[in-house]
């Protein structure tokens, strides 16, 4: 048997009839496998090692958290999503919610763009990357989002404190 017939045997198996675009998922994994890579060996050639400590890593992780539901949920980045996502109502206070459309890549493509969960890990990698190409820059950025993240936690409180005051 040859290995398009194995893949396509195995999908069959796999989604049990289910349209689900694995061979995108595939692309879409060596994307980012390939992108990984070969800034992992740039930054091999970099001569200046990447110190990384508590504060740095409580910052990327709350710059991961808002940078990608920024990507995924924010209306104003709705236009970046429109080619691969259809509106479907809001999901949450300045929140969308959106379904992925088409096929194929489209879809995958779609799925990754929608799910804050899986566009982190794009997010985090791109912020490590500037961690080792460009520190300074990338924290500026990294207290940026951060800083609109509590302001995020703060509106949210402000208005659940006028709904009690005024109920």
């Amino acid at each position: 048997m040859n290995p398009v017939e194995t893949a396509r045997r195995q999908k069959e198996r796999y989604t049990g009839g289910a349209e689900r675009p694995l061979g995108s998922y595939l692309a879409t994994l060596t994307i980012y496998g390939v992108t990984t890579g070969a800034l992992a060996l740039l930054a091999r050639r970099r001569p200046v090692k990447v110190r990384m400590g508590p504060g740095d890593l409580a910052l990327m992780t709350v710059t991961t958290h808002k940078l990608a539901r920024l990507i995924a949920k924010d209306p104003i980045t709705s236009p970046l999503r429109a080619p691969f996502t259809r509106y479907a109502g809001t999901s949450g206070p300045a929140e969308l919610a959106e379904e992925a459309r088409g096929n194929g890549f489209r879809h995958a493509v779609g799925e990754l763009l929608t799910c804050p969960f899986c566009t982190a890990q794009w997010v985090a990698t791109a912020y490590a990357a500037g961690m080792v190409f460009a520190p300074d820059a990338t924290r500026l950025a990294g207290m940026t989002m951060t800083a609109v993240a509590g302001s995020d936690w703060l509106q949210l409180g402000y208005a659940k404190l006028q709904q009690v005051t005024e109920g």
